[in-house]
């Protein structure tokens, strides 16, 4: 019994210091310079003849493309700048800090959605943040998958509590939408277009989605996760399980270029004065910020409600954030379903399915 208890404590501890290892060495190898085996020994702890099988373990498990030349050692294809708090903290404004209750950045997590929907049930305090490197169950709208490689793009989640009923926060998801595509535009993005109710696209191609879930009693008090996913600069190859048009932030703006501590910073300071706002207000202060990014009216839309499909046009969104389409019955009002832009968008969601 003793000696079983022993072998498990063992094998843990080991598994902690591979956790500890991989981690140590993903930021030595971060800044995308060789670094000779012999100082990765010595950083490490290791000996050198134990450095190549730790290398190609860390390279296996992140998921990233690691190169090597003789004579100069061993480093990242591709450099990463890796999430840190305290340049992040110190890229948010005063405001922002005030509004932020609390930070957390996961090298890995399940989902930063999931994991603060856990922790609101728990108390955790309106203003939280949650950040991480990597997501090994990221989550779109509908249950769909979102793609989430290590360390090249953003996945950040937002809690925040509110008075009301879960009812009034139905138009959240579009403030959210609005305010991240105003970010982006204010940093250097053009061309940025929305679609309902809050997917960002370029040129029709998917750059960021956000998911929206709602807790709480029927009259109130309620609170809500917001989730952001962004495309940095994820390539092709790890890009390979999505199926649908897909872009960077990379080739959006790549006359102004901006890291991903600065972006996490600004949505971070945006986005809690928005859901502060939003508390207040409601919708009505950002729905013209978002009809600004609304580049689809008059084009022949299909909305799938389920086994139903709704033909029309796209006609905007009426005042509580709802789908307008000028059909053949006439103007109606949607408040749920799939958008797509017939014809060069025909499968039911097709732009959704890398949605956060």
């Amino acid at each position: 019994m003793q000696s079983r208890w022993r072998a498990r404590l063992g094998s843990r501890a080991r598994r902690d210091l591979d956790v500890k290892r991989r981690a140590t060495l993903i930021r030595l190898l971060a800044d995308g310079r060789f670094h000779s085996g012999e100082a990765i020994a010595d950083h490490l702890g290791i000996t050198r003849a134990a450095v190549w099988k730790s290398l190609h373990k860390t390279a296996e498990h992140y998921g990233l493309a690691l190169e090597c030349a003789h004579a100069r050692g061993y480093r990242l294809r591709t450099p990463l700048e890796l999430l840190d708090r305290s340049r992040l903290l110190a890229a948010m404004s005063a405001g922002g800090r005030s509004r932020l209750a609390h930070l957390e950045i996961h090298d890995q997590i399940d989902s930063t959605n999931s994991y603060l929907m856990r922790e609101a049930e728990a108390g955790a305090a309106s203003g939280t943040a949650c950040l991480a490197e990597r997501q090994t169950a990221g989550r779109g709208r509908r249950g769909r998958g979102w793609v989430s490689p290590f360390g090249v793009n953003l996945y950040l989640s937002l809690l925040w509590r509110y008075p009301l009923a879960p009812a009034a926060l139905g138009g959240s998801s579009l403030t959210a939408g609005a305010v991240v595509a105003d970010v982006l535009r204010t940093l250097g993005a053009r061309d940025l277009a929305l679609k309902w109710p809050n997917d960002i696209l370029w040129h029709r191609h998917k750059l960021a989605g956000l998911l929206v879930e709602v807790s709480g009693e029927t009259q109130g008090p309620s609170h809500l996760v917001l989730g952001v996913g962004i495309n940095l600069c994820m390539d092709a190859r790890q890009a390979c399980d999505i199926d649908q048009p897909w872009t960077n932030l990379a080739r959006v703006m790549a006359d102004h270029p901006v890291g991903r501590n600065e972006l996490a910073a600004r949505l971070l300071d945006a986005l809690l004065a928005a859901l502060e706002r939003y508390g207040r207000e409601g919708l009505a202060p950002f729905l013209d910020l978002w009809r600004g990014f609304d580049t689809f009216a008059g084009e022949p839309v299909q909305l799938f409600l389920g086994d139903r499909v709704v033909r029309g046009r796209h006609a905007g969104i009426a005042s509580d954030g709802s789908l307008q389409l000028d059909t053949d019955q006439g103007r109606m009002r949607f408040q749920a379903g799939e958008v797509s832009l017939r014809g060069s968008d025909p499968s039911p969601g097709s732009l959704d399915r890398q949605s956060s």
